[in-house]
């Protein structure tokens, strides 16, 4: 009896083209990350159940993947790379210096529902600062995001800064503390819900002028200044919180990356570990699609693993929605080129001299494979064709005795007949 060969929903194979195009985004963000002096760390896929939600919070709870082993012990699969990071840094904090940058680039697994660009299997790639609680920190971060979408030629982007702990004030200034945790996870879904059911549930968790009050908070003035000024005005005057927002918004000015920033007070996460500036990252020509890119300050995190503070920024770029972003504005390119060279099999007596023709071209750093069928030469270019590869070594009878290759261009359909093969690979790398 054959068992169907079906997938889980929210989970998907990746044929060559996609895993290679994703790969490539990898590449770029690991450059991006190391050239800011991060390290990257791995953490499993299986944690303790309580050691996963000791933090979590909302509703991430209920979209986690858990059970109990063959041991009987309860564990689940991580639903983020953030608080297996906690959990990390508690483990290994003598072990490591301080500042501690690291980037993290998995897979992790939430039962939610499924959508465009959101799926239940996924990949992160999170960068971190811990041991630092100050604006440079909190910047960098910042920084970091404009130089990862400048590196992945994505430019018209929007990124949104709130700061919990300037709404924390204001929610303390018109007497609504008590219900932080439930009005920041409304206020967080007012993109998806819309203003008007925000407001309906504002104002059954507080009351009608607290409501109104929320939503005026929430809306940005005409610029970063502006709203800065306002928002800080309704929280009761200067704190901390907006002077460290100041600071930040001088360092995006003195760096002149400031025009893709905006302060968005509707900005919270919906997580509760986040304790002061927070921001999401949005494609303009897609604001459907949700943020690509988000994060924030967690000075807490590790406090349920050790009583050592570890103050932590960080932020996490959502690869696969991101991808499906870039494909539906055409900007993920559908060719699957690698610029390899094929070795096209016109003699199969000839194969061991093939192969040794594919390994001196390996030798010098290009990618190259033999075609080891013996079928038409029709086939052979269709099968390049199909894989994207760039140059066929063609080598007959002839070429073989004079100890030449021919060498085709399978995009210009140029030959360069009967020449030796060290001058080929160098034709093949001028391009």
């Amino acid at each position: 009896m054959l068992i169907e060969p079906k997938i889980l929903k929210g989970f998907r194979d990746f044929l060559p083209g996609k895993a290679l195009k994703r790969k490539n985004i990898i590449t770029i963000l690991e450059k991006t990350f190391t050239s800011f002096g991060f390290q990257t760390i791995d953490t499993p896929v299986l944690e303790y159940k309580e050691v996963l939600l000791g933090k979590g919070g909302g509703d991430t709870d209920k979209q986690v993947y858990s059970f109990k082993d063959n041991g009987k012990r309860d564990v689940a699969m991580r639903f983020d790379l953030t608080v297996p990071f906690a959990r990390f840094m508690a483990l290994h904090i003598n072990e490591l210096n301080l500042p501690f940058k690291r980037y993290h680039i998995d897979k992790v697994w939430r039962g939610e529902n499924t959508q465009k660009g959101r799926y239940r299997e996924f990949i992160q790639c999170d960068f971190d600062i811990v041991g630092l609680d100050n604006a440079s920190a909190d910047f960098e971060i910042l920084q970091i995001i404009h130089n990862s979408f400048k590196a992945l030629e994505i430019d018209n982007i929007t990124i949104k800064i709130a700061h919990r702990g300037i709404f924390n004030n204001f929610l303390a200034n018109i007497n609504a503390s008590d219900k932080a945790v439930e009005i920041m996870r409304t206020v967080d879904k007012i993109s998806k819900i819309g203003r008007d059911k925000v407001f309906d549930i504002l104002k059954d968790l507080t009351d009608l002028d607290s409501a109104d009050k929320i939503l005026e908070y929430i809306e940005p003035g005409k610029d970063f200044s502006d709203t800065l000024k306002k928002i800080i005005t309704m929280s009761g005057g200067k704190s901390e919180s907006s002077e460290r927002l100041w600071e930040v918004y001088e360092f995006l000015q003195k760096t002149g990356i400031e025009n893709l920033f905006q302060l968005d007070p509707s900005i919270t996460r919906g997580l509760d570990y986040y304790t002061g500036i927070v921001y999401e990252t949005f494609l303009n020509d897609l604001p459907g699609l949700g943020s690509v890119c988000s994060g924030g300050r967690y000075n807490n995190l590790a406090s349920v693993y050790t009583k050592r503070e570890l103050p932590g920024v960080g932020s996490s770029i959502g690869l696969d929605r991101l991808m499906a972003g870039l494909e539906e504005l055409g900007l993920l390119e559908n060719n699957n080129t690698n610029n390899g060279v094929i070795v096209l099999n016109m003699d199969k007596t000839l194969l061991p001299h093939y192969h040794k023709i594919a390994s001196v071209i390996r030798d010098s750093g290009l990618a190259c494979e033999v075609y080891l069928d013996s079928k038409k030469m029709g086939n052979q270019f269709s099968f390049a064709d199909k894989k994207g590869i760039s140059y066929a070594i063609l080598c007959g009878t002839e070429e073989h005795s004079s100890n030449t290759v021919t060498l085709k261009n399978l995009a210009t359909r140029e030959n360069h007949d009967k020449i030796p093969l060290d001058e080929a690979i160098v034709l093949i790398k001028k391009g």
